[in-house]
């Protein structure tokens, strides 16, 4: 079982806790300093509480250090964004998420206390770019600034051949971890085989996928 404290219960809050709250395992607490955006995820959670993080006091009565992980939601305020997450590794969190809304937050966060910085809406909009500009990219899930997981079609000249025998890794620069038909996603072996209806779940640089299918 994993514990979560959730700060901001804005627009972001509210859907990343409603996510967590989907997920097998998870305690979550909520905070905000206006008690009706708590109101609708009450069902959803083990405690909400109404404070303003930003004092000291406030965030000594949570318990912070007794959270897997602290994520600070807000994204209109910044001043008050670093502030928590500086307090909430004063007090000894395990791990601080906050979320940014420009590159040039990253820093001043990480500088504060942050262990990770989100960008949601740069995230979904690179997301939804790669998908969109092309016909053979269907997601990409982005594991760093350079790599990504992208779900890709098969090319034509893979087809009825196997992993092994196209060997992938080493032509193309790309690994094939997985094999997704419909919402069902198995394990790649080096003896599959690729089919014409294949989505393949392929880690490989942005540059690379880019330009194997352009």
């Amino acid at each position: 079982m994993k514990s979560f404290l959730l700060i901001g219960m804005g627009t972001f809050g509210h859907h990343f806790c409603m996510s967590l709250a989907r997920k097998k395992h998870c305690e979550i607490m909520i905070v905000d300093k206006d008690s009706e955006k708590l109101e609708d995820l009450l069902p959803y959670v083990v405690s909400a509480k109404v404070g303003d993080c930003r004092d000291e006091k406030v965030l000594k009565s949570l318990g912070v250090p007794s959270f897997d992980a602290c994520v600070v939601c807000i994204g209109n305020d910044f001043q008050s964004s670093i502030q928590i997450t500086s307090l909430l590794k004063d007090l000894g969190a395990k791990y601080v998420v906050a979320k940014a809304e420009e590159d040039v937050q990253e820093k001043f966060l990480l500088r504060n206390g942050a262990d990770q910085v989100i960008y949601p809406e740069r995230d979904i909009a690179d997301r939804v770019a790669t998908s969109l500009a092309s016909n053979s990219i269907f997601d990409f899930v982005q594991l760093s600034d350079d790599y990504g997981i992208f779900e890709i079609t098969p090319l034509k000249k893979w087809i009825g051949k196997s992993i092994r025998q196209v060997d992938v890794r080493n032509n193309y620069n790309i690994s094939i971890v997985a094999v997704k038909s419909g919402n069902k996603i198995t394990t790649a072996s080096a003896d599959y085989v690729f089919t014409e209806q294949d989505h393949l779940m392929a880690i490989s640089d942005k540059a690379t996928i880019e330009k194997f299918f352009k």
